[in-house]
């Protein structure tokens, strides 16, 4: 039988460009079908505005955009449709989301005097707008909803505009109402892929509504939401991203120690996401290898969306080190949306960790609980973005400046300086201004 996460690659064996090869994201997030079709919906909605996010809604998704007006008796109305226990769920996950992001938010600091007299601070302002991106269609995913909605809200952002797919039936999900009105959200766009990240990027109107430009972009989504931001983002004048946050990524860490059912239902929680998805496993054991791929197709056989984690088995690696040291610096080359350490001394091996979205320390710090309901926001970079940013926090819904104060003492004191600098870079004007401010 083949083995779902394929042969066990020996890292040390690898030569430079067998390591590339294992740690290579899958191709299908760079195909030129994607790319080109983005282009051309992206071109259609700036041209045709509303009209064409319409006929591309229907064309993909079978169902037009809708304006879904987040009332009090819509939020009634869905958290009667759902058990007790879901609500609760959806209330205490909402409640660690703003206790975490609260407490995370940046203040204005303090006044810094480099020399006497001249004082500058950084300041901290929230977004003036921000199009929040949720996937659905197959699955809702409402907790992404409340990861961006609420740190958005937290930032005081001014405009909150979100959009999700239609589900099947063309109806939102009742946990979706639940999530938007604990995130305080006004309203609700259903509209998915590419065609509702050119609306938030050009504007568009439609019978029950308008969706005017936003400033950035926020949220994961599969290679077409993905590659849509990215072209988004490089237009004249267009908005700003929070980072590629395409299909989900896992890399587990285990050592001969670790428990492979829990490190098998780990990578098949990511790989259920999207065929896209990309799960790896890194060890120093060969026989917590075996025994993760056995748990995988034990597990495999009662889970409902098996033929999606499947496919994305199909895109993941199995890397052999030498030891847990080496795990780290593999899992470092990588730079993971999700990293999860399940081994001995764990706390230990995180401080080797210098790029993931989000690092699970211990067998009980699952990834789900993180997705869920621990706090931080599970909108993370994707792709290999996690070596250069981190996910969204409430600063990612803020702009930061600095602020400066001379005084006439100052002034004096350090135009001189700032004159002499410019006019060795050859700027006399820029020489001049300061003179202005020396007292002389």
């Amino acid at each position: 039988m083949a083995r779902l996460l394929g042969d066990i690659l020996d890292w040390s064996a690898l030569d430079a460009d067998g390591r590339r090869a294992a740690l290579a994201r899958p191709r299908r997030r760079t195909e030129t079908a994607v790319t080109d079709g983005v282009r051309a919906i992206l071109d259609d909605v700036r041209t045709r505005g509303g009209a064409a996010v319409t006929d591309w809604s229907l064309k993909l998704d079978g169902a037009a955009p809708r304006r879904i007006a987040i009332t009090p008796a819509l939020e009634a109305e869905a958290r009667a449709a759902l058990p007790p226990a879901a609500t609760r769920a959806l209330k205490i996950a909402a409640e660690n989301v703003r206790i975490f992001h609260q407490a995370t938010r940046p203040d204005d600091g303090d006044w810094v005097e480099t020399r006497p007299g001249v004082r500058s601070r950084i300041a901290w302002r929230p977004l003036e707008s921000a199009g929040l991106y949720v996937p659905g269609g197959t699955a809702p995913l409402f907790s992404s909803l409340l990861m961006l909605a609420i740190p958005a809200q937290v930032a005081g952002v001014g405009r909150r505009v979100a959009v999700t797919p239609p589900s099947r039936d063309g109806q939102p999900h009742p946990a979706m109402i639940v999530a938007a009105a604990e995130a305080g959200l006004e309203d609700l766009w259903l509209i998915g892929g590419a065609q509702a990240i050119a609306a938030l990027t050009f504007g568009a109107t439609f019978d029950d509504g308008e969706i005017e430009p936003v400033a950035k972009l926020f949220g994961p989504g599969n290679a077409w939401v993905a590659e849509a931001k990215k072209q988004a983002s490089a237009l004249p004048g267009g908005p700003s991203v929070d980072m590629p946050a395409g299909p989900s990524e896992l890399l587990v860490i285990a050592d001969r120690d670790a428990d492979a059912v829990v490190a098998a239902a780990d990578l098949l929680s990511q790989a259920e996401h999207d065929p896209d998805a990309q799960v790896l496993l890194v060890s120093d054991s060969r026989g917590l290898i075996e025994a993760v791929q056995q748990e995988l197709e034990l597990q495999l056989e009662t889970l409902p969306r098996a033929d999606i984690a499947r496919a994305a088995l199909a895109e993941g690696r199995v890397i052999r080190v030498k030891d847990v040291a080496q795990a780290c610096e593999v899992s470092n080359l990588y730079g993971p949306e999700h990293l999860a350490i399940q081994t001995l001394d764990a706390e230990q091996w995180a401080e080797r960790i210098t790029a993931a979205g989000a690092v699970f320390v211990g067998p009980n710090a699952a990834e789900t609980l993180g997705d869920y309901a621990a706090g931080p926001s599970h909108v993370l970079p994707t792709d290999g973005g996690a070596r250069t940013m981190g996910g969204v926090t409430t600063a990612s819904f803020m702009t930061s400046m600095s602020i400066q104060s001379v005084s006439a003492a100052g002034a004096a004191a350090l135009a001189p300086v700032a004159a002499q600098l410019a006019r060795m870079e050859g700027l006399e004007a820029h020489a001049r201004a300061a003179d202005l401010r020396s007292g002389q």
